[in-house]
């Protein structure tokens, strides 16, 4: 296997390999928005990124922002060595399913309090449809 080389971000970029190991929890007043099967399930302008050395930020979004009825608790946890035990949703509209596509930290570690009460959606091309 090769190392991985990180390309310099360009302007306005970000490079995940300058993200901190452990990772830095910082607010974000971006317009976070979550659409399923052409339905916005999700909106706020009030999310909490997650940066991670490697990593793509985590946006977790407050459980507000979601519609009601949208995220369907799921069996089954893993284990973040940094955020705790996670737990997982299917986000759900009456077009689409998406299995598994979000988790929470009901909670979480010390220094990871921001993200309590927060949901994150995986990127839809790495969403399993029921």
């Amino acid at each position: 296997m090769r190392p991985v080389t990180p390309h310099p971000p360009g302007p306005r970029q970000e490079s995940a390999w300058d993200y901190p190991r452990p990772p830095r929890v910082e607010p974000s007043d971006e317009t976070i928005e979550v659409r399923l099967g052409g339905v916005v399930v999700a909106s706020t302008q009030a999310s909490v990124r997650v940066l991670e050395t490697s990593h793509p930020p985590s946006y977790y979004l407050p459980l507000d922002a979601f519609e009601p009825g949208v995220l369907r608790a799921v069996g089954g946890t893993s284990f973040c060595e940094w955020k705790g035990v996670a737990t997982y949703y299917d986000l759900v509209t009456l077009r689409a399913t998406a299995s598994r596509a979000g988790w929470t930290y009901a909670e979480p570690t010390r220094g990871f309090e921001a993200i309590r009460d927060h949901v994150s959606i995986m990127p839809p091309a790495s969403w399993r449809r029921a």
